[in-house]
């Protein structure tokens, strides 16, 4: 099967739950620019992609609507959001601290902030891969990618 064959085509974010704050809104855009332009993202069992994928929350749930480009369904996965929870409410902390810095610290306070915040970004996206564990295979870039995704939605939601 060509490498090509498992890869997102297509993220779209549900857009029900309304927009965000600008700063969070340029990392949703960069998060979906950067994945579609290198991602690796295999649903097993299923013979290739691409793929599109729609981000939901519904019932406090992480909805991932997985189908084909041409639009066929391939998979329906809910997570529940309770491993996530402390993480994103980490990460959301130690954000509202690296802008406030990016506009007024020395640049060693904004990296030793930015260290923490990767760091937190990292535990968050291992921890999406292993929900998605047996479910869809996705390489630990891609992971980070779709972490920002969700963030981004449960800061919305």
């Amino acid at each position: 099967m060509a490498k090509g064959d498992f890869r997102l085509c297509d993220v779209v974010l549900d857009d029900t739950i309304g927009r965000s704050t600008p700063d969070v809104e340029h990392e949703r855009a960069v998060a979906i620019f950067d994945l579609i332009e290198e991602n690796s993202f295999a649903p097993l069992g299923h013979a290739g992609g691409p793929y599109r994928l729609s981000i939901s929350l519904v019932d406090a749930k992480l909805v991932f609507g997985i189908t084909t480009e041409e639009g066929g369904d391939v998979a329906t996965h809910i997570l529940s959001l309770t491993p996530f929870r402390r993480i994103v409410k980490d990460y959301f902390m130690i954000c509202e601290s690296y802008y406030e810095a990016i506009r007024s610290a020395t640049p060693s306070r904004i990296e030793a902030i930015d260290m923490g915040r990767r760091g937190i970004h990292n535990e968050g996206s291992q921890t999406l891969r292993d929900r998605l564990a047996g479910k869809i295979e996705v390489d630990f870039d891609t992971a980070r990618r779709l972490f920002t995704l969700v963030c981004v939605l449960y800061w919305r939601g």
